[in-house]
C-alpha cells in the first residue's frame, strides 16, 4: 500500500514539474520563478561537486537556467525534467571549466560544528570522515564527480545519469568504476598520512 502511494505521489509530482515547464514555455514569469526555486540547490549543490570552482558556480546556474527560459518549449518528455535540467548543466558545466584558466581546484575544508549526540569522539570522527571524503572527491575528474554526485547524491539510476551526462550507460559505469577504486586510494592515503 506505502509503495503504490509514493508512486502516485511520485506520478503527480512529476506532472507537476512537466506542467510547470510547460507554463514556463509560455512565458509565465512567476512559473519560472517557482521552476528556479524548485531547482536551485540541486543544482547548485551538483555544480558545486562538478565544477570546484566557487567563481563559476552562479554564473553556470544562471547560464542553465536561462537555457530553460529559452528552451523549456523544446522539452520533449523523453526524460524527467530534472534529468532535462541536470543535462543542461552538465554541459554549461564543461564549456565553463574550458573557458576558465587552469587554476587549482580549491576544496572547501571548513570545520563543520560538532555534533554532541552520538558523543564527541564520534561527531569528531565523522567529521574527520567527511573531510578526508570532500578532499578524496576533489581528486577525480569533472566526469567521474559528476557520475557520483548523480548517483549517490542525487538518486539517479545509471540509464539517467548517461542522459544527463551525454554517454552511453557503460561508459557511466566505467567512469563510476574507476571514480570509485580512485577514492579508495586517495581515501587510504590520506588515512595513512593522517597524524
Amino acid at each position: 500500500m506505502g509503495k503504490q502511494i509514493r508512486q502516485e505521489i511520485s506520478s503527480a509530482a512529476l506532472a507537476d514539474e512537466v506542467d510547470l515547464l510547460r507554463r514556463v514555455a509560455n512565458g509565465e514569469r512567476l512559473a519560472f520563478d517557482v521552476f528556479y526555486r524548485a531547482y536551485y540547490r540541486r543544482l547548485h549543490r551538483f555544480l558545486e561537486q562538478v565544477i570546484r570552482r566557487p567563481e563559476l558556480i552562479g554564473e553556470v546556474l544562471n547560464d542553465t537556467m536561462l537555457v530553460v527560459w529559452r528552451k523549456a518549449g523544446t522539452f520533449n518528455q523523453a526524460s524527467r525534467v530534472s534529468t532535462w535540467v541536470f543535462a543542461i548543466a552538465y554541459r554549461r558545466a564543461l564549456k565553463a571549466l574550458k573557458r576558465a584558466p587552469n587554476r587549482s581546484i580549491e576544496v572547501d575544508m571548513a570545520e563543520e560544528p560538532v555534533q554532541v549526540d552520538g558523543g564527541l569522539e564520534q561527531s569528531l570522527i565523522e567529521r574527520d570522515t567527511a573531510r578526508r571524503l570532500r578532499a578524496a572527491l576533489a581528486g577525480l575528474s569533472p566526469d567521474q564527480r559528476a557520475v557520483v554526485e548523480l548517483t549517490y547524491y542525487h538518486g539517479y539510476a545509471y540509464r539517467e545519469v548517461a542522459q544527463i551526462v551525454g554517454c552511453p550507460v557503460d561508459t557511466v559505469k566505467t567512469r563510476m568504476f574507476h571514480a570509485r577504486r580512485k577514492l579508495r586510494d586517495l581515501l587510504a592515503d590520506t588515512r595513512d598520512k593522517a597524524p
